[in-house]
């Protein structure tokens, strides 16, 4: 190991930080809809499958890949002696960026709302679709102009994340999830606790324990497999850089394990959080997912409960959370390969990485409704199409290069590298692994092929798995 790598300096402090790069804003505004649409707990157990089956052994490959080259995710493939399979690391490079530029902005809004409902939430309440669309910079008038304050805000939170790049791994990344994550927690189980107290609560809660399967379909299994694929921060530049600040002691199954459960913990208390909410206040047919649900139809949910400025605040506090500990842990795969890879100060590549973002993901949250700018995309249903840039951005990132970069990853760890040198790497402090031979199964056939099922569902069938 280099002397002068940066390490975690506790087993907590990785688990927090991995566990705070996987939980994001998917886990909280996503994952509810997607439970409900699935069949509520009939999608639970689906979900909860193909996190056993599918994200423990890619981020188990990940980390491993991470922590056998103590290297940035593009050096990893060439210290390991691959050196034409650096392209994986590249497309990951590429894609966290990209996600960053938009996911800052997104963040920018939480903030915003954070703030919104401090001082402004009679405001939101009267019209939730209007104060919406006018931070967007569309007014009710059917005027627009650029997004002036939802940029501010994005500044303001990419400004924080930088700040916790600088300080670095141990004194910034790891105190900042330290204290991010308890703090996430607290926040969801104040807010379980606020939920299934309403009067009516009870059948939404019912829907959640519910077991349907007759409303399974092949589209639930693929919902469950999108939501728990990008969940996961697999496929980009976060787990193999978070790998190579492990020690040779760290058990990465244990790990893996751990911080899988954290994530779909939160996601699960997400849906038990907001479908019952919803069934108890605006009726079941309001639950939803994406953005539009967590800023415009929330308030609707916020505005009957008592305490409705209080809860909203919470609410917008738990998103701000999830979306800067993943935020941070994508810049930081980024800074990392910049650093090593070109020889830059951490000072310098931060502010230059997270300035160049702001100002591309600028272009995501103008296109939202202030400017027409558009992107083209390819797919075998509507064949060459326009979308807005905003979702072009989306569509680059969720539907081809992070499935793209984990299918590169078990194309190296199943038949390049070998499965053998994972398990070599997961065992080498004499850590026990009972189900090696499962996991070379799992690496080898059964993860590269729901990759390819998300790939060609995304041009084949039109089909949005993230």
């Amino acid at each position: 190991m280099e002397n002068n790598r940066a390490q975690w300096s506790s087993k907590i402090g990785f688990i927090l930080a991995a566990a705070g790069s996987a939980v994001g804003l998917g886990n909280i505004w996503k994952f509810p809809g997607r439970a409900y649409e699935g069949g509520g707990g009939t999608f639970l157990v689906i979900y909860l499958a193909v996190v056993i089956l599918l994200g423990i052994p890619l981020m188990m490959t990940e980390l491993s890949i991470g922590r056998a080259s103590q290297a940035n995710i593009v050096g990893a493939f060439s210290k390991l002696g691959h050196k034409k399979c650096e392209w994986i690391g590249w497309i990951g490079v590429v894609g966290a960026f990209v996600i960053t530029c938009y996911y800052s902005h997104v963040g920018g809004w939480v903030l915003r709302y954070v703030f919104g409902y401090l001082t402004d939430a009679p405001a939101i309440f009267a019209d939730s679709t209007g104060y919406f669309y006018n931070m967007l910079g569309y007014h009710g008038d059917g005027t627009t102009s650029l997004p002036w304050v939802a940029m501010g805000f994005a500044a303001a939170f990419m400004a924080i994340n930088a700040i916790v790049i600088i300080r670095g791994v141990e004194s910034g990344v790891e105190k900042f999830n330290k204290v991010g994550m308890p703090a996430l927690f607290l926040l969801l189980l104040i807010l379980l606790v606020r939920a299934v107290t309403l009067p009516g609560s009870r059948e939404g809660l019912r829907y959640m324990v519910t077991m349907d399967w007759g409303r399974v379909s092949f589209q639930t299994v693929l919902s469950a497999l999108g939501q728990a694929f990008y969940s996961l921060s697999i496929g980009m530049a976060i787990l193999i850089t978070y790998g190579s600040y492990l020690s040779k002691k760290e058990n990465i199954v244990k790990s893996t394990v751990i911080i899988c459960l954290m994530d779909t913990l939160v996601a699960f208390l997400a849906g038990f959080i907001i479908v019952p909410a919803v069934f108890a206040t605006v009726g079941r047919d309001q639950v939803g997912k994406g953005g539009g649900f967590a800023f415009v139809s929330l308030a609707k949910v916020f505005e009957q409960m008592p305490g409705s400025r209080v809860f909203g605040v919470l609410f917008y506090l738990l998103l701000l959370f999830a979306a800067l500990t993943s935020c941070v842990s994508l810049i930081e795969g980024i800074v990392a390969f910049l650093t090593e890879r070109f020889g830059w100060q951490r000072k310098g590549a931060t502010i230059g990485v997270c300035v160049v973002m702001f100002l591309i993901g600028c272009l995501y949250t103008c296109t939202q409704a202030a400017l027409p700018l558009k992107g083209i995309w390819v797919d075998a249903v509507g064949g060459v199409t326009y979308p807005a840039f905003c979702d072009f951005m989306e569509f680059f990132t969720d539907r081809l290069m992070i499935p793209l970069c984990a299918l590169g990853c078990c194309i190296f760890a199943g038949w390049i590298w070998k499965p053998e040198s994972v398990i070599a790497e997961i065992t080498c402090e004499g850590v026990g692994f009972g189900w090696a031979g499962v996991y070379r199964v799992l690496i080898r056939y059964v993860a590269p092929l729901a990759i390819l099922t998300i790939l060609v569902m995304s041009f084949g069938a039109g089909v949005t798995l993230s």
